[in-house]
Parts: C-alpha cells; sequence; structure tokens
C-alpha cells in the first residue's frame, strides 16, 4: 500500500499504479488540487480509472485508488490506516503503508514536525519506508531537509539515509532520502502527464524508516 503526500500532480502515485501497486492513497491540503489536477493526471495515465470525485476507487484491475484532502495536522482521521494510535511513541497500530512518497513537501518551517508525526503514524514499522525529495533550504519560509531531518534525528524513532544529490552546479541543491531507480524515475518526470506539467530537476532524495530496521 503507498501513500503520496502532497501529491499535486501525483506522478509518483500513478507511476505506483502502473506498476502494479494495490493501494495508491493521495492526499493534498487542498480539494481543489485533488479535483484539477491529481484525478485528471490520473484519468490520463491509469487504465479504467475514471471518477472524478473524492472517494475510493476500485479499477477493474482491483487496484484501490484513494485521494484524501486536508491538512497534516488532522489528515490523520480520515486516514483508514492511521486512526488508532499509541500515545506514548505515536506510532500508528494499525499503520499499513508500505511507502510513502512525497516530494517538495519540507519547504515550511511550521508545517515539519506535523509532516513527521503524521509520517510515523502511517508507515508499517516492520518494513514501511518514506521515500523523500527535496531541497536542504527553501529560502523565505526556512524549511529543508536540514530542518526536517533534525526533527527524525532528535525524536530517535526513524532513521534516514541520503540516495542521492542533484543539481545544475548553481542553483539550491535538492536532496533525495532514499530512494531507487524507481522513484528516481519518477521523479524525474518520465512519465506522461495529462497536464504536461513538468517537476524539473529534483536535487537530493532520501529514505526514512525505523531505526531497528537495516
Amino acid at each position: 500500500m503507498i501513500f503520496q503526500l502532497g501529491c499535486s500532480h501525483g506522478l509518483p502515485g500513478i507511476f505506483a499504479c502502473l506498476e502494479g501497486a494495490a493501494a495508491i492513497h493521495f492526499q493534498d491540503f487542498n480539494a481543489e488540487v485533488l479535483q484539477c489536477l491529481t484525478i485528471p493526471n490520473v484519468n490520463s495515465n491509469v487504465p479504467s480509472f475514471q471518477r472524478p470525485a473524492l472517494q475510493v476507487t476500485k479499477c477493474d484491475a482491483g487496484m484501490e485508488i484513494h485521494f484524501f484532502a486536508g491538512d497534516w495536522r488532522e489528515i490523520h482521521k480520515l486516514l483508514p490506516y492511521a486512526q488508532n494510535i499509541d500515545v506514548s511513541t505515536g506510532k500508528g497500530l494499525d499503520a499499513q503503508y508500505d511507502i510513502i512518497l512525497m516530494a517538495e513537501t519540507v519547504y515550511s518551517i511550521s508545517a515539519v514536525a506535523h509532516l513527521y508525526e503524521l509520517i510515523k503514524m502511517c508507515i508499517t514499522p516492520s518494513h514501511g519506508v518514506v521515500y523523500m525529495a527535496a531541497k536542504k533550504h527553501y529560502f523565505g519560509v526556512s524549511g529543508g531537509t536540514r530542518r526536517f531531518l533534525s526533527i527524525v534525528e532528535k525524536d530517535g524513532v526513524l532513521a534516514s539515509s541520503m540516495v542521492a544529490e542533484v543539481g545544475d552546479g548553481s542553483s539550491n541543491v535538492r536532496e533525495d532520502q532514499t530512494l531507487s531507480l524507481f522513484f528516481l524515475f519518477l521523479f524525474f518526470n518520465l512519465l506522461p502527464c495529462g497536464c504536461g506539467h513538468q517537476f524539473g530537476h529534483l536535487p537530493l532524495i532520501w529514505r526514512i524508516k525505523y531505526c531497528n530496521r537495516n
């Protein structure tokens, strides 16, 4: 089961759909983004999906696709696998998301703590992993991978590793915390998109998972 946070056009989740994922959940702060961008892109790229509404849809192939709109502080109340929380650790007792995908989600210093708590509620402790692509620093809003990863390190529950650092020699470098070629593929926008949107280069990729796992 895959969860894309801050999905916007939804390209990573769409790629996962095309690769045979059993269930994909898309989340964005604005319902309008899901209705005007994400859902049309899913319609354009995923065979047998034709449902322009914020609800669970079963494709002919048996895939579950679901769209959620809301703030990271409250969205867990809507998610089917992040409602039963261990108050002492913040972990989701029913968490079943195998993979969480997110790009450019750590730009706001005021939101990264809520994002981190949501991640702990959602990922499966035994094998869940988060794939994050973002810049080291976002000027003007003070967020970035450094600020987010400092929260991860201080909490001590999850651990991160960098997979790739991509730069053009002049712009702000983005970091990608643990991704495979699969994730690099979708983040570098090699997937056709109904709206013709281009992500452009994404400088840093990271992988985040529970500390007691190799």
